[in-house]
């Protein structure tokens, strides 16, 4: 397939050399969404963090490039390079994880801001010269929920700052044409935020049929040249494009060897999931939203977060057109679909109902950021609803991290082994504490609370701590259980307020 065929721009360019004063426009910014949703605020500009003074007090470099993206989405920018000064370096540096495991450098955040400004200095001229080079990732092995593991890739703290600097300058530019289904890695946008689109979209939409869709090996497939042609439809400027380059071939080491990486972005540095996005939004995005119009007659929500997304259609023919069409799509790309994890179900309003009949059982489930989603009906109402539990391996995973650190801390003083564990329940709570999961929410405390006895009560072989005046003195001190997030519509309402109430179904 050729370039020409996902061209973005029409040859325009610009140089980064606009009027101070810009035209001052309301309108809103065509973000798409889970059903396909009238003009919303979601991708309007955002206020920059990296602003700095001027003399005419107007709008930072920053804030002009993406004005500038807003207005005119075909505009490919040539001059982008002047924008990563100190002041962004510093500002990257300053983003970064304190703590992070250094990369094949061995430098640590702490010890770089050491000589910050004489680095920060040295840095920025180097890459201004062309004179940076890139340095590869140290891979590390993670263990997943399921006994595999996951490779990462930890770049060299300099290359982080960069990285962060570079990532910041083109999101201006490409946070205006990626749209509105895309929820991973994004400013202002979170799992939560996809969470509730994905129900809003199941709840209020006629969907009858579920796509749970997960690419294979996404990160360490995709493709260099096609990515470098990507980019270029909005980027001009050579010198961004080859620092991009730069970090792509720099490869990996790991136990001392180093090895080419003739595809793939590694896992874990700072500028791959911002690739990432950009090499879905023309590889998968854009194709399902032309789809959608121009193919489907049923109603058709998208949900996708990095690359793992969820589909509903309103007709079962249409998802296995689909399903078949999107496999051919992704072969051009270098991509395919993971066989076990995607699948085609049956899930929706009726979907009980019409199982029931043919005598099948209960609908399927999927599962999607952590929970598992589960046909159901409301309790108060007997309308139908989307249940979310928290995905049980997941929470048992969480479980046995927890008892390991206990044993590690067996020793340790009691007020800091209350401390830390209340910010691990504090933190879990924050995330899976939602409307629906109260029981999961309930059983995990009750489980981090036995954990904590049985490591308490191995301290010493007389110890006189019995069960109930544990959960007296010491179970009280654990963050109570409380809902900590709100219902789904609540929040995607108060988000999207253009399209409160309309295209629901009741």
């Amino acid at each position: 397939m050729s370039d020409k065929s996902f061209m973005h721009g029409s040859g325009e360019s610009y140089s980064g050399i606009v009027p101070t004063k810009q035209p001052n426009k309301s309108e809103e910014s065509p973000a798409e969404d889970v059903e396909g949703r009238p003009l919303t605020k979601e991708n309007t500009r955002q206020p920059n963090p990296h602003r700095t003074q001027s003399r005419e007090n107007g709008p930072s470099g920053l804030e002009r490039v993406r004005e500038v993206a807003k207005q005119n989405g075909k505009l490919k920018f040539t001059a982008l390079l002047h924008h990563v000064s100190i002041d962004l370096l510093r500002v990257s540096y300053y983003s970064l994880k304190k703590k992070a495991a250094p990369g094949v450098d061995g430098m640590t955040w702490e010890e770089y801001g050491k000589d910050l400004e004489e680095r920060l200095s040295d840095l920025h001229g180097r890459i201004h010269r062309g004179a940076y080079r890139a340095q590869p990732s140290r891979r590390v092995w993670i263990p997943k929920a399921d006994g595999r593991q996951r490779p990462l890739g930890i770049a060299a703290l300099e290359d982080k700052v960069v990285q962060s600097a570079v990532g910041a300058v083109l999101n201006q530019i490409w946070e205006e044409d990626f749209l509105g289904f895309s929820y991973g890695f994004r400013p202002e946008r979170g799992q939560q935020d996809a969470l509730d689109a994905l129900w809003v979209g199941l709840v209020s939409k006629k969907v009858n049929w579920v796509i749970d869709l997960d690419i294979r090996s996404f990160f360490d497939k995709l493709q260099h040249e096609w990515l470098v042609r990507f980019v270029e439809h909005r980027i001009g400027d050579q010198r961004m494009v080859r620092l991009i380059q730069k970090w792509l071939k720099a490869g990996v080491m790991e136990k001392g060897q180093w090895s080419e990486t003739k595809e793939g972005s590694p896992q874990g540095s700072v500028i791959s999931p911002i690739l990432a996005n950009l090499y879905l939004h023309y590889v998968l995005d854009l194709w399902v939203e032309q789809w959608r119009k121009k193919r489907a007659y049923g109603d058709v929500i998208v949900v996708r977060y990095a690359d793992d997304a969820v589909l509903g259609f309103e007709h079962r023919v249409e998802a296995e057109r689909f399903l078949e069409e999107l496999r051919e799509r992704l072969g051009k790309f270098g991509l395919e679909l993971h066989p076990e994890k995607t699948r085609l179900i049956e899930f929706g309003r009726y979907a009980a109902g019409r199982r029931e009949k043919r005598g099948e059982g209960k609908p399927e489930t999927f599962q999607f950021l952590g929970f598992t989603h589960i046909c159901g009906t409301n309790y108060q109402t007997g309308n139908f609803t989307v249940h979310r539990r928290t995905i049980g391996k997941r929470m048992a995973a969480k479980l046995k991290e927890i008892r390991a650190k206990l044993r590690q801390r067996m020793h340790d003083h009691l007020s800091g082994s209350l401390k830390w564990l209340q910010q691990v329940v504090r933190g879990y709570f924050q995330y899976h504490a939602i409307p629906g999961n109260w029981a999961r929410m309930k059983a995990f405390r009750n489980d981090v609370l036995r954990i904590w006895f049985q490591a308490l009560r191995r301290r010493s072989q007389r110890s006189r701590l019995n069960w109930e005046r544990f959960k007296e003195r010491l179970g009280a001190l654990l963050p109570p259980l409380q809902l900590m997030q709100p219902y789904p519509s609540v929040r995607f309402d108060a988000k999207h307020p253009n399209i409160r109430g309309r295209n629901r179904v009741r």
